[in-house]
């Protein structure tokens, strides 16, 4: 499915003639301004899955954030937006194929991380309250209790269920929010599994962090799923081998001094990963 069919930044001549208005010299950068046009990329043309691949510094966040701005996407956590986004958002133009959904958003790996975190608090707090269960439940069903009027009732009910029940009984019927425990990586895969919905546009920004090899061939697959079966359009920055391999994605170079269109075993880091195992690849038939 696609949405979002076309992208276009503003050319160098259009930033420099923008800087040459302004006439500010009491700034150090112009962020975001003069990042794209380092490489030339004055436009993008998303597929279904389109992908955005460079080292640090290539400006494949700044794409997405470009984007999610300029079409008013939804995103869990705030970034450091400078005083030039409008102005440089101002200067991009895009088209559609269809309507973008309302669910469509950029997701970041602050947004992971947030969530990583929350939800660890959230278990902390259970724990607490696990705890302090146990000591309800000793006291209830060992402590001296006498009905004397109605108010009284609710704590009847308590010393009776104590009484009735084994502790780790009590403390599981009891606990409300008891929340599961899961690893960094869980947590991040869940993060992605509920918050991409079938029939949306969707900006990943390095989904792969804090997920394991085994974790990453997971999203690739419910990635891969989701763009083939349940209507999403994906445009991700990544420098994944799992997720550049992506069946029918195209690859954006931005390593490149003019951005350019490739296949998955064309780009360096993945030709490093493949002469690195071909190197060792005897290892591997002991």
């Amino acid at each position: 499915m696609i949405y979002l069919s076309h992208f276009e930044f503003p050319t160098e001549e259009e930033e420099m003639s923008w800087r040459f208005e302004i006439k500010r010299k009491c700034y150090e950068t112009f962020y975001p301004f003069f990042v794209t046009s380092k490489h030339h990329l004055e436009m993008l043309d998303p597929e279904p899955v389109t992908i955005l691949y460079g080292g640090n510094g290539s400006g494949k966040s700044t794409v997405l954030n470009v984007i999610a701005e300029k079409l008013n996407l939804q995103r869990d956590t705030l970034y450091n937006r400078s005083n030039f986004f409008d102005a440089y958002t101002d200067l991009c133009s895009y088209e559609t194929e269809r309507r973008i959904p309302r669910c469509s958003r950029i997701v970041t790996s602050d947004d992971v991380f947030d969530f990583m975190l929350n939800l660890r608090e959230l278990n902390q707090g259970v724990d607490r309250k696990r705890e302090q269960m146990f000591e309800e439940y000793v006291e209830a069903k060992f402590g001296k209790f006498q009905m004397k009027s109605l108010a009284d009732y609710d704590r009847l009910k308590q010393v009776n269920e104590a009484r009735s029940k084994t502790q780790s009984r009590y403390v599981r019927d009891n606990l409300a929010s008891n929340i599961r425990t899961h690893s960094n990586g869980e947590s991040a895969l869940m993060y992605f599994e509920e918050r991409i919905q079938d029939g949306g546009l969707y900006l990943l920004d390095e989904p792969e962090n804090s997920l394991s090899p085994e974790r990453q061939t997971e999203l690739v697959k419910f990635l891969q799923s989701s763009a083939e079966n349940f209507d999403c359009q994906f445009i991700i920055a990544t420098h994944s081998p799992f997720l550049l391999a992506l069946r029918r994605a195209k690859i954006y170079d931005l390593d490149e001094e003019y951005v350019d269109v490739k296949s998955w075993t064309e780009l360096k880091n993945v030709r490093i990963w493949h002469d690195f195992f071909k190197e060792h690849e005897a290892d591997f038939e002991d």
